[in-house]
């Protein structure tokens, strides 16, 4: 791929919002499933995006990829703001976007084989020459996923979950895709199976120099496979840095205490404190302004309560008083929506 275009940005939304409308209370109101998140990502490179269930994580995979309307904002591709084209130009785009589902079974006809599965999308898209060329091409893609041949003609009720999401990530690969949206892929597999699906999208991101929104709730995980990492909370982004960063130097309260609670397989790290989140959840519907981690914030001050947090560039404040050019700071790269100065 040529290098000048590696250098511009594959995929960015800008404000991008996804409401829900939903009865609460007798009354029409708004879910806020995604507030105002935008990202940036560079080609080959991996964004783990990570939170606890009903952060809008998923909301945001399908939202990008046009699965679901966007409310408000922007999704560039390639430069080119993909919400407004039009359902040509938006079929001949999803050849270069994909996902991979988090339930391998349910995301998958049970009525067809899995050549047939792996080969359905060639033959809708008409890259190949016919159903024999894309049968093919199903065979070779089982090949590069490690799924054997002789599953060709089987059922996916036939096989166990690791297979079938094996399946899933082939049919992704099926149309050469240059950005794919991974849903909790490994969720629903055993740990021993999880290490082979996350090695096996690493080796093909590697050989194919692929692109990856990696949706997860499992932060060991997303250390492994990511670049970069944005925490969500709500609908919003309360941190992005760097994977090292971000597992080093955790500014915002919710990080942390997300972080504190990965299991050490160290004996030695038994005492350590875990960081026990508390208070109840703000309500999305109609959220007030202010944080929405306020009311579970063991550091919340007033300001927390009646304005909402920008998100912002750790350190800024501090180096301009201490008078370091920004070009000579690590965390140049590294956000947090929070009104404590870091």
């Amino acid at each position: 791929m040529d290098q000048r275009m590696d250098a511009l940005p594959l995929l960015e939304t800008r404000g991008l919002k996804k409401y829900f409308r939903v009865r609460a209370g007798g009354a029409l109101k708004m879910l806020h499933a995604v507030d105002d998140v935008s990202v940036t990502l560079f080609p080959r490179r991996t964004l783990g995006v990570v939170g606890e269930s009903g952060c809008g994580k998923s909301t945001l995979g399908r939202v990008i990829l046009r699965l679901l309307d966007a409310t408000e904002g922007q999704v560039l591709f390639r430069g080119e703001n993909i919400l407004a084209f039009n359902r040509r130009r938006m079929f001949l785009t999803r050849r270069k976007m994909q996902i991979i589902f988090q339930d391998p079974y349910s995301s998958i006809d049970p009525r067809m084989s899995v050549a047939e599965i792996i080969a359905e999308y060639m033959l809708i898209h008409k890259t190949c020459s016919g159903r024999t060329a894309a049968f093919q091409r199903a065979a070779e893609l089982m090949d590069i996923v490690g799924l054997a041949r002789r599953y060709a003609g089987a059922y996916p009720h036939e096989l166990d979950g690791g297979r079938r999401q094996r399946i899933g990530i082939a049919r992704a690969l099926s149309l050469s895709p240059e950005f794919i949206v991974c849903d909790e892929p490994v969720s629903a597999l055993d740990v021993s199976i999880q290490a082979q699906i996350l090695n096996l999208l690493m080796d093909i991101q590697e050989d194919r120099g692929l692109t990856y929104l990696f949706i997860t709730h499992d932060l060991s995980v997303v250390r492994h496979i990511s670049d970069e990492i944005m925490v969500m909370y709500l609908g919003q982004c309360v941190e992005h840095a760097p994977s090292d960063v971000l597992f080093e130097n955790p500014l915002h309260p919710y990080t942390r205490a997300l972080l504190s609670a990965i299991p050490e397989p160290d004996i030695s790290m038994r005492d350590r404190e875990i960081r026990v989140i508390k208070g109840e959840v703000t309500s999305p519907i109609d959220p007030p302004p202010g944080c929405r981690f306020a009311a579970r914030c063991e550091r919340v001050m007033e300001i927390c309560r009646e304005k909402t947090p920008p998100l912002r560039q750790s350190g800024v404040e501090k180096d301009r008083k201490e008078g370091v050019p920004r070009s000579a700071k690590e965390h140049d790269r590294h956000f947090v929506a929070c009104h404590l100065e870091f």
